[in-house]
């Protein structure tokens, strides 16, 4: 990680974003912490309830207990975040855990924002997306499920404003300025994480559409409507942070503002990145009755791929400043 830390240097720049988006900046990130704050009552209270005797009948105690507190720990991660997108002290804070954790988190959350809207427009509708969407939680009360909810969505929609407008006030070098700016080729970080990320985007564009190369044809039923927007949407963004380095590796159009294609990068990579460290021990160690859509090969190749290439994007994108002019 030398080439990202050595990236990020600066010192925060008051003044330099608008009080209006320090204000977004602030309000978004207050939001992000206190709806995340909802999903972590939730996971508290099904850990009390089960230490009492009270947790899901087809569930072990100590399985249940042990995968709540995982979440418990990540979701209070979560809030901590959201508070120090919002707050002064916020800018004080390390730089690398701050990038890294805000760049896993918004990885995982952000880019299911389409998905998200997708399918309850499907819902609404009545259309049947398949899969066992109650996540095993069919005895759960709906007021639990509806916090969970309303978490997830809140802390996705919170980083996608607060995030930005926190990285351009604190690394301003990072996203201000044009395209045309920029001094020299991409890196070889660049076309590397490039190019993954495109093969991965069609990939996965082509099974979300229908294609079934590479998958195994006793477990493609696993993929419902449900499982190919998942896949549509992996592979979008997936091309949208190859494409958005082509931009900076072709440094056209001249005129386009810096952020525009760094915000898309980073959410992209944190994406290929984050889900496939989450997806990959599962294909490789294929607990209980866990099986891939995927030939069990593709699936730990197209992982460790994505894992790859989310770094090599990030890596690109934090030393782009010392390619690119001042900005005007």
């Amino acid at each position: 990680m030398t080439q990202v830390k050595s990236g990020l240097k600066g010192r925060p720049s008051a003044g330099i974003v608008g009080a209006r988006w320090s204000a977004a900046r602030r309000l978004a990130g207050h939001s992000a912490a206190l709806t995340m704050a909802l999903y972590l009552l939730v996971k508290v209270i099904w850990i009390a309830a089960a230490l009492v005797g009270h947790g899901p009948p087809d569930v072990g105690t100590a399985g249940w207990v042990g995968l709540n507190a995982v979440t418990v720990g990540m979701s209070a991660v979560g809030v901590m975040l959201g508070l120090a997108l919002a707050q002064r002290w916020g800018r004080r804070l390390p730089a690398l855990p701050v990038v890294l954790i805000s760049w896993v988190g918004a990885g995982f959350l952000v880019p299911m924002l389409p998905y998200m809207v997708i399918s309850t427009v499907l819902d609404a509708a009545g259309v049947d997306r398949g899969g066992d969407r109650s996540g095993g939680s069919g005895s759960v009360p709906g007021w639990e499920m509806v916090f969970i909810a309303i978490g997830f969505a809140g802390m996705a929609i919170g980083l996608a404003v607060a995030l930005p407008i926190y990285l351009r006030e604190r690394w301003p070098n990072h996203f201000l300025g044009r395209i045309g700016q920029l001094r020299l080729s991409a890196s070889r970080w660049a076309w590397a994480g490039m190019l993954a990320a495109m093969m991965l985007g069609l990939l996965w564009s082509y099974w979300g559409f229908g294609g079934t190369i590479g998958l195994d044809p006793s477990h493609r039923d696993q993929w419902d409507l449900n499982g190919r927007l998942l896949n549509v949407n992996a592979g979008l963004w997936a091309l949208i942070g190859g494409s958005n380095m082509l931009v900076f590796a072709r440094r056209r159009p001249a005129g386009l503002p810096l952020w525009i294609p760094m915000t898309s990068v980073f959410a992209a990579s944190g994406s290929l990145f984050a889900w496939s460290c989450w997806k990959l021990p599962l294909a490789v160690i294929r607990p209980g009755d866990y099986v891939t859509a995927e030939y069990p090969v593709v699936a730990v190749i197209e992982h460790a791929l994505s894992i790859g290439a989310g770094l090599a994007l990030l890596i690109a994108a934090i030393k782009l400043p010392r390619h690119t002019a001042s900005p005007a």
